[in-house]
């Protein structure tokens, strides 16, 4: 099975705002040689959470076949929630939260649950803006998404 780290990150200028998300994917083929591809893309109007969740599923819908996968985020949000196993207890609540509450960015949950799934996952939380060299990279490409010219609709997004 091929191993391949993710490092993604995502930004938005104002909560909501413009924002952008950037990912790195690396692996390293049999003979040695290491591979890897930055993916950023710039949303008009979004929040951070839903960049956060972007920048994850534009990671691993990048992947052609199952993986094992190194996966690294400054956000809490995106790795606590497989980590500490939100998901499975949102799900049997019907996408509630343990206080009751319609849980946030559900599309884009859906979306990241079905492009983890086959997948051999270990998440990793990283310190944001605390020198890690892959996750200042993503930072730099969500931001320069965010304020770029190319900036598409956040289908999702329900401002």
């Amino acid at each position: 099975m091929q191993h391949v780290e993710v490092y993604s990150d995502g930004s938005s200028r104002g909560n909501p705002g413009p924002g952008g998300y950037g990912t790195v994917l690396r692996f390293t083929d049999p003979s040695g040689g290491v591979h890897e591809r930055e993916l950023s893309q710039g949303y008009r109007t979004t929040t951070n959470n839903r960049m956060e969740l972007m920048g994850a599923i534009a990671g691993f819908e990048a992947l052609k076949r199952p993986c094992s996968v190194d996966f690294y985020s400054d956000s809490q949000y995106v790795v606590k929630a497989f980590t500490d196993h939100w998901i499975p207890g949102w799900i049997k609540r019907g996408w509630k939260n343990s206080q009751k509450q319609p849980v946030k960015n559900v599309d884009l949950w859906k979306r990241l649950i079905a492009a983890v799934e086959p997948h051999e996952v270990t998440f990793h939380w990283v310190r944001g803006h605390a020198g890690h060299e892959e996750n200042e990279r993503c930072d730099a490409l969500a931001t320069a998404a965010a304020d770029g010219e190319d900036l598409i609709a956040d289908e999702g997004f329900a401002g």
